[in-house]
């Protein structure tokens, strides 16, 4: 089997092909290490990648596969890991000077899971700095690139992982989501992602921004894909304070293909000013399409959403005023050069460690954080969560599924976004409230745009009804049809 037809493979079609002996796992490995070479110059998917170790690891995966040891559905995949994702002996940087040449002593227990199932890390992906941005281009390596078209950003922060899947540099790879940061990368760059229900996936050896909102998840070119893994991410950790013991682990029960009885409700506030037409009617074009199969589909009011944004960077700033305190230049990391004394070290180091994004919100967790404006800031934005979340309350009384965009628009051009970081913010409108609220949300591709851009259609259910999600996705991508990535062959395409 030759490269070409490997890199257009979803995961489970691979891991298929591997347990068959119609593919190696090293031949795996191999047909992504050919695309990142080919793609990388252009695309800046990775901000390391470890082709000896992944060569060798395939080979070990493989004599496991040979004498039965592992026969899993993913085992000797390729993937990717998204670099505030601690991978032990691997560099993981934040995509932060301050963290540039930090080596793990162990790895998070999301990549502990997918190794022990049989995956094989390629290497750590580029991202907005500390997650902090919507388009990857506040990384400290440099802006990632959409390999849809290339003058476009792919979505931020999980920006690298979603180029990385969709340029075929690797057949799925995990993200993190404080506010959206695997949904609307997804959308931007024409995959799969989902943000599981708060404390389903470990935290363990995930470099914190926002703790009470932040949550691992993977991409992957489909919906299976995405449910086979979580079948395999998801867990109690008692090494996490956050983590939930779920009854049901079985994810991939969901994928039947059926709409029928799904009751779907779209928010009459997410289709108003300052979406994008072309978004819109793709959305709605996507809603019609699962309606046609026997859900059911209604508008509503939801409430809440013009408090979403506010209440969700008040917040992700304090958390993240306080997690970024522990980066002094003491323990680990990058150390300013020339300093007199302990304080001016400290001050030098986070001044010249930390890029303009993360200065802005360390700024502004710490002054709502300060004395005179806790109550009228923090606990104001507490509040408005609390209601957020019984909004959502409600509407999972009479829906099963939330559907909506999941960004205002198509993927802006490089450029654009830090011009106006305000404007970047808004552009989480539709992503913050899962997060605020700890629920589920999944994006898929549904359309592309005049420009042949993707546009991603986002899916919440309540707390713990993943299924739902994958059941919905299923039956939109039965009506879809394969979505073609545009990963490019020896000639160009």
């Amino acid at each position: 089997m030759n490269m070409q037809d490997i890199a257009q493979m979803t995961a489970l079609e691979l891991g298929k092909k591997i347990q068959e002996r119609e593919v190696s796992a090293e031949e795996a490995v191999r047909a992504c290490l050919t695309q990142i070479q080919r793609e990388e110059t252009q695309i800046h998917a990775f901000v390391s990648i470890e082709e000896e170790k992944a060569l060798a690891r395939a080979r070990q995966v493989q004599k496991q596969i040979d004498s039965g040891a592992l026969a899993g559905p993913l085992a000797g995949v390729p993937a990717a890991v998204k670099d505030n994702i601690c991978t032990e002996g691997m560099r993981t940087t934040c995509s932060s000077r301050i963290l540039s040449d930090f080596v793990p002593a162990y790895s998070a227990e999301a990549v502990a899971r997918l190794e022990a199932a049989g995956a094989v890390i390629l290497g750590k992906t580029n991202m907005d700095e500390f997650a902090m941005g919507s388009t990857t281009e506040t990384s400290y390596f440099g802006p990632t690139k959409n390999p849809w078209k290339r003058t476009h950003v792919p979505g931020g922060s999980s920006g690298g992982s979603c180029a990385a899947v969709a340029a075929g540099e690797a057949f799925y790879a995990l993200g993190s989501d404080t506010g959206g940061s695997i949904r609307q990368p997804s959308s931007f760059c024409g995959v799969t992602g989902i943000k599981p229900t708060y404390g389903t996936i470990s935290r363990y050896g995930l470099i914190a921004y926002g703790s009470s909102l932040d949550q691992i998840g993977p991409i992957a070119r489909d919906t299976a894909d995405c449910a086979a893994l979580l079948e395999i991410l998801a867990s109690y950790d008692k090494k996490d304070s956050t983590s939930i013991c779920r009854e049901d682990y079985h994810f991939t029960e969901a994928l039947t293909g059926e709409a029928k009885g799904l009751r779907i409700g779209i928010p009459s506030d997410y289709l108003g000013q300052g979406l994008d037409e072309g978004v819109k009617k793709a959305v709605l074009a996507g809603a019609e399409g699962l309606k046609e199969q026997g859900a059911s589909v209604e508008y509503f009011d939801l409430g809440m959403v013009p408090y979403a944004i506010p209440a969700y960077y008040v917040i992700a700033s304090a958390e993240a005023s306080s997690n970024l305190s522990r980066f002094d230049g003491i323990k680990y990391g990058y150390r300013a050069g020339e300093y007199e004394d302990l304080h001016e070290m400290y001050k030098k180091t986070r001044s010249e460690g930390f890029g303009p994004e993360v200065k802005r919100r360390i700024m502004l967790g710490a002054f709502v954080l300060s004395s005179g404006y806790y109550d009228a800031y923090y606990l104001k934005a507490l509040r408005a969560k609390a209601l957020i979340k019984k909004a959502f309350d409600r509407a999972f009384e009479r829906f099963d599924i939330i559907l909506g965009p999941a960004a205002p628009s198509t993927a802006p051009a490089l450029g654009e976004s830090l011009q106006d970081p305000m404007k970047m913010y808004l552009g989480d409108i539709y992503t913050v409230s899962a997060n605020l609220a700890g629920l589920p949300g999944l994006c898929l591709p549904c359309a592309t745009d005049e420009a042949g851009l993707p546009v991603g259609m986002q899916l919440m259910a309540d707390c713990f009804q993943e299924k739902k999600l994958f059941r919905a996705a299923s039956a939109y991508e039965k009506i879809r049809g394969r979505w073609r990535l545009p990963i490019r062959d020896k000639e160009g395409m």
